[in-house]
């Protein structure tokens, strides 16, 4: 079997590499290293710190990023292999006057965030899932949501949020009134 190739600006850490991305709908031209991730990027040179790094090992969640509708972690993602792509950010999820999506007005009726560090990542993950399945049993959401964690543990509130933006409401075994 042939062995993958690695692009010459990965190779060597040194070398940039102009690419061109769209972010929350602003397009830009941008030069960087080959090993830059897209998080640092994001965070770092486009200024758009509410894709959290935490753990920077793909683990958490919490960098969560939409790339061609495509849930991924940006904190594993270089910003090379970004070029031509579309991403999509918490920031670049309201409308522009401020309008919530049912996601992000779910997780403040149901206290899907405490701390709130987690959050964009859940809600981006949770963005993903609902376009990819509308209407997602409690089990299939459990199970996609399951790549975030939250140390806070509101995770009964993330579920809650994600059930009650699908429009299946939440399930009254969960609200405890079985």
């Amino acid at each position: 079997m042939p062995k993958p190739q690695t692009p010459d600006a990965v190779r060597r850490p040194g070398q940039l590499v102009s690419i061109a991305l769209t972010v929350n709908a602003d397009r830009y031209s941008v030069s960087v290293p080959g090993r830059r991730t897209l998080l640092a990027l994001l965070r770092d040179h486009l200024n758009l710190t509410g894709t959290k790094k935490v753990c920077d090992l793909g683990h958490c969640g919490a960098c969560t990023v939409l790339r061609d509708g495509v849930a991924v972690l940006s904190c594993l993602t270089l910003a090379a292999s970004c070029d031509g792509a579309e991403i999509r950010t918490v920031e670049g999820l309201a409308g522009p006057d401020g309008t919530l999506t049912p996601i992000q007005q779910a997780f403040i009726d149901c206290d899907g965030l405490q701390c709130g560090f987690c959050t964009p990542g859940q809600v981006m993950s949770a963005t993903a899932l609902l376009t990819e399945n509308p209407t997602p049993s409690l089990e299939e959401v459990k199970s996609y949501m399951s790549g975030n964690l939250c140390r806070c543990g509101a995770y009964k509130g993330i579920v809650d949020a994600v059930m009650q933006a699908s429009g299946n409401g939440v399930p009254a075994a969960e609200k405890g009134l079985e």
